[in-house]
């Protein structure tokens, strides 16, 4: 017996041995470096099993009838889902096409954290592991990817950074956006002559009204809290859920709305203005077809086309000039790319790429203690599909220091207030007070500048909240 045990002892190690060599040769295998690098590195995330989890048509392992390690794969496959959907990347990697920047963003972090894929998954799939190899070959890519995504001017190590500087200008058409000017401040377009764009936001007060709920004609309150209008330009969608694709689309909304601008059709609104010959000669000029719906929010989009605000004192930092911001100030976005605000808050306004799940890592509608509204259902109420209940547009940061009440809701008075519950609810961390000064800090280098002028507020919080309180009860 002795003698067995002595044999199978050493037969035991160079089985494991064997084993353990055989995995580290199939993880460290590399893609063909005769692959173009997009294939490379689809074939690395293919292998590491993404879809199997991040996809609403998942490839789901056999293992996962079984009785007990079922229920833990089923709910890994859940939650990666709800957290991420990784299809539309890949398609976009496998057509070497434009990834969204926010999806890019998401994935080099759980790369460079090492995240993914877990290790109960790698562990039986051979081969899924990332390794430094493999982690190498995809943030090269990543970064040439993203300094080539841009136009921006952004030179050395703050090319590859993954919130960008705000455009000077983007094309627009001059007398377009004269007529659009007008049109955004003109009461005409409500019913009764005494709501326009403006007043819910307005471009003296970073572009909204500061109100938890806008106040609309016959002061009868909004759903949602009104985001700025400065930087829209940059949303791949508008409104919280997304129901307008482009800018003339979301200016069509308002004017028709019941507790809003509440006209009961643009032939009504037309007709008011045509009884203004001067701009009625004004239009024609511009627009040979005259008055029209299409034309309207055609002039509205052209001019909100120019509502950009740039130099800010961080787009000053990212075009290389050190001194622009603190050392807290830094140590804040450090902290910001750090906790993951950064996988959702990228590209040039810092959102406004994706819809994402309010509360993601914690209940947020639990714990509110309000009563749940129809707005607070997100981009579910377009689509009706589970997935999407509770899923909003990602709000953009610029001017954030100026824009409250913060999140759909408007229930968040302060910056440290919606800094702190972002951390919580989004990604699962309780921030120290130090954390939320220095991230706080960070985010007011995001005032930028309107027509050379840096934007603000000057209403007051008191006011407003008076205000407010009074509709609330």
């Amino acid at each position: 017996m002795k003698k067995i045990i002595r044999l199978c002892v050493p037969l035991l190690l160079i089985a494991c041995f064997a084993m353990v060599l055989a995995y580290r040769i199939v993880s460290d295998r590399l893609p063909s470096a005769d692959l173009p690098v997009n294939l490379q590195v689809l074939e690395i995330f293919e292998e590491g099993g993404c879809l199997s989890c991040h996809s609403s048509d998942p490839e789901v392992p056999f293992y996962a009838k079984m009785p007990v390690v079922g229920k833990i794969v089923m709910k890994d496959i859940d939650s990666g889902y709800r957290a991420f959907d990784i299809k539309p990347f890949m398609d976009a990697v496998a057509e070497d096409e434009a990834v969204n920047p926010v999806d890019l963003a998401k994935v080099e972090k759980v790369i460079l954290d090492g995240r993914m894929p877990m290790p109960k998954y790698y562990l039986v799939h051979w081969g899924s592991s990332v390794t430094r190899a493999k982690q190498a070959v995809v943030l090269s890519w990543i970064r040439d990817l993203r300094a080539s995504m841009y136009d921006d001017g952004l030179s050395g190590e703050r090319a590859y950074e993954p919130v960008r500087p705000v455009d000077h200008v983007l094309p627009y058409d001059e007398d377009k956006a004269a007529l659009g000017f007008a049109l955004f401040h003109d009461p005409r377009l409500s019913l009764d002559n005494t709501v326009s764009c403006s007043t819910c936001h307005d471009i003296a007060t970073a572009g909204v009204d500061n109100h938890r709920y806008s106040h609309g004609v016959d002061d009868q309150l909004g759903g949602v809290n009104a985001p700025t209008v400065f930087n829209a330009v940059y949303n791949f969608v508008q409104f919280w859920d997304g129901r307008a694709a482009t800018l003339a689309d979301q200016a069509a909304g308002p004017p028709l709305n019941p507790v809003e601008m509440a006209s009961t059709s643009f032939d009504e609104i037309i007709a008011k203005l045509e009884k203004d010959k001067a701009f009625v000669r004004s239009f024609n000029a511009v627009y040979p077809d005259g008055l029209t719906q299409n034309n309207i929010t055609d002039a509205i989009a052209h001019f909100e086309r120019t509502l950009l605000t740039p130099d800010s004192r961080f787009d000053k930092w990212l075009r290389g000039d050190d001194g622009a911001i603190t050392a807290e100030e830094l140590e804040g976005y450090e902290l910001f790319k750090k906790y993951d605000c950064a996988t959702c808050h990228a590209g040039p306004v810092l959102g406004g790429h994706t819809y994402e799940l309010m509360g993601l890592r914690n209940d947020y509608f639990a714990d509110r203690g309000l009563e749940m509204t129809h707005e607070d259902n997100g981009r579910f109420k377009e689509t009706g599909l589970e997935r999407d209940r509770h899923r909003f547009k990602v709000p953009g940061l610029r001017n954030v220091e100026h824009t409250w009440p913060y999140y759909h809701d408007g229930t968040r008075e302060t910056l440290e207030e919606a800094v702190r519950d972002m951390g919580y609810y989004q990604t699962g961390v309780e921030l120290s007070q130090n954390e939320i000064k220095s991230i706080t800090s960070f985010l007011k280098t995001l005032t930028g500048e309107y027509k050379g002028v840096p934007v603000y507020s000057n209403n007051s919080r008191e006011d407003i909240d008076g205000h407010d309180h009074d509709h609330d009860h």
